[in-house]
């Protein structure tokens, strides 16, 4: 580690003091304590005692699981540690089997921390489109009822979220007449809630969208999906709420289930958490538990696989999770949630990241992070080029 490593930890130490830290900040220095026993004495003056003892810690805490599972093919995780040390400041990363610790870039940096700190995380944002065409921006919208529509009273609550709440003395329409269809949009950047007439929930994330009846008619509930989104389904044996999104739909009753289905991916993914769902394309078809995941390749392949849905769905829990992706996949995700375009410069390392980020990190922080010895990053306004410096 260099000295620019000992004078940003005395910073953060300063500002812990003085209670001007970043909530990132404070979780990092709060996990230093944590590594510590009961009965130790932290009571120092001497910051770089601290630090160096901080840095002892931690690599001992991960050098012992290392060890433990070098043995097994997969580089174990230590998430624990890494969700407590995910501060912008010093995120611990696992690449392979090696430690890597980030350090704070110097102020000659070709990475524009001024540019990168204006670029803010996404945020509930949304367009909702009616059946006559008609569109409002649900980020400016007032609260309360913003259109009625067959029966349906539109509104926003106080939580922001977009509420269809089907008006006295209507029911649901299950005559199989078309009632007109709404689409809720989320532009790059952002992500929004909706509650169904029927009661589902849906949270979309960036660059998605969803288009349903606004009352569900006939024998099922479909809407269709662009992008990714979580549904809570509302339980109705009698109407199974079906999900399509390209080629592929998905049925279910009532179950808890996400779907990454954009289009830059290489497979569409079906993640189930509570329930069960059967997913279809084509002749293909497969049903999973939970815990499992359906994938669609491009060529119109299904499988299934047994994955961490916690993972799968932590977008929605305000979390970057990364458990053995590569650069590309995770700047698929950056691109999406802080609404920047993404080149690459070069050939690019072939490690693999683990750990969390918080979504509500400034891009600034997140890049600090992945800007470890072998990646650099250079940004100029909403345009971010990735670029593999050997022996950096």
């Amino acid at each position: 580690m260099k000295d620019i490593d000992k004078q940003y930890f005395r910073e953060m130490l300063v500002r812990y003091r003085e209670g001007t830290a970043s909530t990132e900040e404070i979780r990092l220095l709060e996990s230093f304590y944590d590594l510590f026993d009961e009965n130790e004495d932290l009571v120092t003056s001497d910051e770089d005692e601290m630090f160096n003892e901080f840095r002892q810690r931690v690599k001992q805490q991960v050098d012992v699981r290392i060890d433990q599972n070098l043995a097994q093919p997969k580089p174990f995780i230590y998430r624990r540690l890494l969700v407590r040390l995910s501060a912008a400041a010093a995120l611990l990363l696992l690449i392979g089997s090696g430690i890597w610790f980030f350090h704070k870039p110097t102020d000659q940096s070709a990475l524009d921390l001024q540019a990168k700190n204006r670029i803010a995380p996404g945020s509930n944002r949304a367009i909702l489109q009616l059946a006559n065409g008609s569109r409002i921006d649900l980020s400016s919208a007032n609260k309360g009822v913003i259109a009625q529509q067959a029966g349906v009273a539109i509104h926003k609550n106080a939580q922001g979220i977009l509420v269809y709440t089907i008006n006295a003395g209507n029911t649901t329409n299950n005559s199989g007449n078309p009632t007109g269809e709404n689409s809720i949009i989320t532009p790059r950047g952002g992500q929004y809630q909706v509650i169904l007439p029927d009661g589902t929930q849906v949270l979309l994330n960036a660059a998605s969208s969803l288009t349903y009846p606004v009352v569900f008619s006939g024998g099922e509930r479909l809407v269709k999906l662009s992008g990714e989104a979580y549904f809570e389904v509302a339980k109705d044996k009698a109407h199974p709420f079906k999900v399509s999104s390209g080629t592929q739909t998905v049925t279910v009753l009532g179950t808890h289930f996400n779907i990454n289905a954009y289009s830059d991916e290489t497979s569409t993914k079906t993640t189930l958490l509570e329930g069960s769902v059967e997913v279809t394309s084509g002749n293909n078809e497969t049903r999973i538990i939970p815990g499992q995941q359906a994938l669609l390749a491009s060529d119109g392949q299904l499988s299934k696989k047994t994955v961490d849905p916690d993972k799968e769905v932590a977008w929605k829990n305000g979390l970057f999770s990364f458990d053995g992706d590569d650069v590309k996949t995770i700047m698929r995700q950056i691109a999406r949630w802080y609404n920047v375009d993404i080149s690459y410069s070069g050939a690019l390392p072939d490690e693999k990241f683990y750990g969390e980020i918080t979504r509500s990190s400034k891009l600034a922080d997140v890049l600090r992070i992945m800007e470890i010895n072998n990646v650099h990053f250079d940004i100029d306004g909403r345009h971010l080029t990735v670029t593999y410096v050997p022996g950096k």
